[in-house]
């Protein structure tokens, strides 16, 4: 293998680590979790410090950096920091925009922003890829969901409304790799699991991920581009735009696609949210969940809603 050709083939540090991810032993997996999720602070770290905060030797991170395609850690040490630098540079920039923007004009700014990545999006993402999501979701035995952090929401969003659907939907939760681990234990091939992640991209989801993989489950991306760790152990990847308008990710175009897996849901399965929803309404109604004019309000734009999609 040509180590000066991968150092030197345009790609950053993260990129080749998401690359090479799948051939990783465990302990070189190890350090990629912390680089990943640390990589601010990991450009800082001596070799001798980098394998202690990852959990390995000095020696497992100076091969590691080797391994990527440098000479030496000094080389690799000196990647990071170069993609680092790059990084805060474009944040810095993207402030400084921002700054320029008068305070009554930021609204139209940021609505404008997103609206353009929504556009963007309905340019790149694939009809069949989307279409596939669908069945995959309609057939499923069980529906697990991850998203962390910034994309929690999303993953929530997913979740309470494929509920409607399919009563065997799991939400994917915690702060502990091995605490999801006992979540997805009972998983198998009948089921789907639908991971949400966005630069910065999770460790945790990808390793949900490809546990599901692993035991022959089918698996959703919903991520950013093609390059994205995500797609490593995906079976269907649906791509939208991200981008930052400030020092805040946009989710604006993920929420819009799962919109619309949630909506193709429902037109297939009609009878059974609209089944559901007059359940939930004598529920609601006997114990004064919700005032009748909310409730019939409700009825209302679902019925109509519903109507509109047969036409």
């Amino acid at each position: 293998m040509d180590k000066s050709t991968i150092s030197n083939n345009g790609q950053t540090v993260k990129e080749k680590i998401n690359a090479m991810l799948p051939s990783f032993s465990k302990g070189q997996k190890k350090l990629a979790e912390y680089i990943l999720e640390n990589y601010d602070t990991a450009a800082f770290l001596t070799a001798a410090k980098l394998g202690q905060k990852a959990g390995v030797s000095e020696s497992t991170a100076v091969r590691f950096a080797m391994m990527l395609g440098y000479e030496g850690y000094p080389q690799f040490q000196e990647a990071m920091a170069v993609f680092l630098k790059k990084r805060l540079g474009s944040v810095e920039k993207i402030e400084a925009a921002a700054g320029d923007i008068e305070q009554s004009k930021v609204l139209s700014y940021v609505l404008n922003a997103d609206i353009e990545k929504i556009r963007l999006t309905m340019e790149t993402i694939e009809p069949d890829a989307f279409d596939l999501a669908v069945d995959m979701l309609n057939s499923a035995g069980h529906i697990y969901i991850v998203g962390v952090r910034s994309c929690a929401p999303l993953a929530e969003f997913l979740g309470f409304y494929l509920r409607m659907i399919n009563d065997n939907v799991r939400m994917v939760t915690t702060n502990s790799a091995s605490e999801m681990f006992e979540q997805m234990l009972p998983i198998n091939e009948k089921d789907v699991v639908v991971g949400i992640s966005f630069p910065r991209y999770s460790m945790r989801t990808l390793k949900c991920m490809e546990y599901a993989n692993n035991k022959s489950a089918e698996v959703i991306a919903i991520t950013d581009s093609r390059n994205s760790p995500m797609s490593l152990y995906s079976s269907c990847n649906l791509l939208a735009r991200s981008d930052m308008t400030s020092i805040v990710d946009s989710l604006v175009a993920p929420m819009s696609v799962i919109n619309a897996l949630i909506v193709a849901l429902c037109m297939k399965n009609k009878e059974r949210v609209v089944q559901k929803l007059e359940e939930l309404n004598r529920v609601w109604s006997d114990y004064q969940v919700y005032n009748n004019d909310e409730i019939n309000q409700l009825d209302e734009d679902l019925f109509e809603s519903l109507r509109k999609i047969e036409e």
